[in-house]
Order: C-alpha cells, then structure tokens, then sequence
C-alpha cells in the first residue's frame, strides 16, 4: 500500500508516524509548498526525509503510484490541493481531505477529484492529532466502498461514518469548531480584560463559584498556551465557520470576531505563560497586545 500527502505539517506528520508504526508495509510520499520555498535541505523536506518518506518536487510525482492521497494543508490552499492532485488522480485511488473547510468548499474539491475518477472522502479530525495520531477521532463522509472500509479498520481509525455526501463531516467540525474556539476565545479576552482592569482574582473567584467544573485557572492558561501557538491556523478554521454559516443563511459575524481574536494571540511572540505566576503572564500578554495596538 502506497500514501500520500499534499501538505507535510503537523497532522500530516502525525498520521504518518502512528501508520508506519501499525503497518511497516506502507509507503510513504509528500509534496509541500515548503519544499520548493525552503528548498531540499529545509526543515519540512528534512522532517519528510528523516521519517524515511519520499520528498517529492511536484503534485503529480508524489500522487502517481498512491492508493491514498491525504490532503493536509493550509484552508486557504485546500481547493488549490484537490484541483493539483485531480489533473493526476486515477481511478480506483482514495482522496482524503483532512482540511478544516466549509462544507461547500469540500463540496467543489469533491467535483474536481470525482471528475477525475478518484474517490473523495471529507474526514473531519476532532481532536489534536497528537499523541493518537491517525487514530485520533474523525467522521468521514463520502461514498466509501465496502473493501476500503475494511482497510480503514484494519489501520485502526477511530472513525465514524456521518454520510454518504462529502460536506456531512466537515459541517458537524465547523459548527462544533465555532463553540469550541469561541470558548477558548471569550475565556483568553476575559482573563486579559481582568487583568488589565485589576480585578482578576475577583472575576477567576467568582467563575469557580459559577463554573466549578472547569477548573481556574487551570482551563484558562490550557486556552491561553493553544491560542498562542495555533492562533493563526485556528484563526482561517474559524473563517472557514464563518463560510459555514453564511452558506446556512446565518450570521457568522461572531466566528469572523472569535477568528479575529485567535489571529491576535496568534501574532505574539510568546508561545506559553507557563513558567510563570498566572497574574504575572497575563500581564505580560497584555503588553504585548497594546504594542500591537489591538
């Protein structure tokens, strides 16, 4: 069995350390953007290159000869994917977009690999993808066949089926997605807004006392440290909600605000206030947020 991946980050990386460990038989290919930015030598090619899967200069060399092709790359550039990879798709070949996208975006990628004879499934990842890696849970949708079933739950996914339409997965991640980041957001702008108003031990008080459950601060510096370090990805996620529920005549002016909110802590030079008393690191991060004026 041969996989391949359009997009060699995070998730991409993840997938494929936990399938190489299930099934040594598999053979691995990537293509990323940042093989021709950074070159061969650079950091994503050498990740691809220590794990043993082969860095592919193009689209078409790293798909030829793939059973799977698993697209992971940037929301922006998950049309550009499918549209690369269905100039060269053949049939009887799985296409698995992993991408975290409108559900009318997965929709038109699906025409573009359907047309081509491929099969397109829309899997949506429902959690950090470390440590559980492919297993870590995700809904696929798409007209998948009995015998790629069987493969699917032999590699052992964690997978449930929502549909047969591709777009059923993908919806249920950007409307959960919209609560989930919204949570992280409002809790991250009230702990700066205490502390900036001097009142955060009053306001951390009285959320213990309403919301035990949660766990202050201890649900806020968790919050805090993802949005820091994966503001700016879960920032075009939630843009991709606010498509969401544009397209379902709804308003997604509050994703648009809570997108905002994750670019901002995105941005800052910090990644953790974890070394630190709680008061102390919040300070800090407010500072460097009135240095970028926001």
């Amino acid at each position: 069995m041969k996989i391949a991946f359009i997009g060699f980050g995070e998730a991409a990386r993840a997938f494929h350390d936990s399938l190489a460990v299930k099934d040594g038989a598999i053979g691995f290919s990537a293509h990323d953007v940042l093989f021709g930015r950074e070159g061969m030598e650079g950091s994503c090619a050498r990740a691809a290159k220590e794990r043993g899967v082969a860095v592919e200069e193009t689209v078409v060399d790293a798909v030829a000869s793939a059973d799977w092709i698993i697209s992971a790359v940037t929301a922006d550039q998950s049309l550009e994917a499918a549209r690369s990879a269905a100039g060269h798709a053949r049939r009887g070949q799985i296409y698995f977009d992993i991408n975290s996208v409108s559900p009318g975006r997965k929709r038109e990628s699906a025409g573009l690999l359907t047309q081509a004879g491929a099969c397109y499934i829309d899997m949506a990842v429902m959690a950090p993808v470390k440590p559980r890696g492919h297993r870590t849970p995700v809904l696929l949708a798409g007209p998948l066949e009995p015998a790629a079933l069987r493969r699917v739950e032999a590699l052992e996914f964690d997978f449930d089926l929502v549909g047969p339409e591709p777009g059923a997965a993908t919806a249920i991640k950007m409307v959960r997605s919209l609560f989930v980041k919204g949570l992280e957001a409002i809790t991250v702008e009230a702990m700066l807004a205490a502390s900036a108003s001097g009142c955060l031990d009053h306001v951390l008080e009285s959320l213990e006392k309403s919301y035990p459950g949660l766990g202050w601060p201890g649900i806020a510096e968790y919050n805090i440290e993802r949005m820091l370090k994966h503001g700016t990805r879960r920032a075009a996620e939630m843009r991709e909600s606010a498509a969401t529920l544009d397209g379902l005549g709804l308003h997604g002016d509050l994703a648009r605000a809570i997108a905002e909110a994750h670019d901002l802590m995105g941005a800052l030079p910090e990644r953790d206030i974890s070394g630190e008393d709680f008061a102390t690191g919040l300070s800090r991060l407010a500072a460097s947020r009135r240095r970028l004026g926001r």
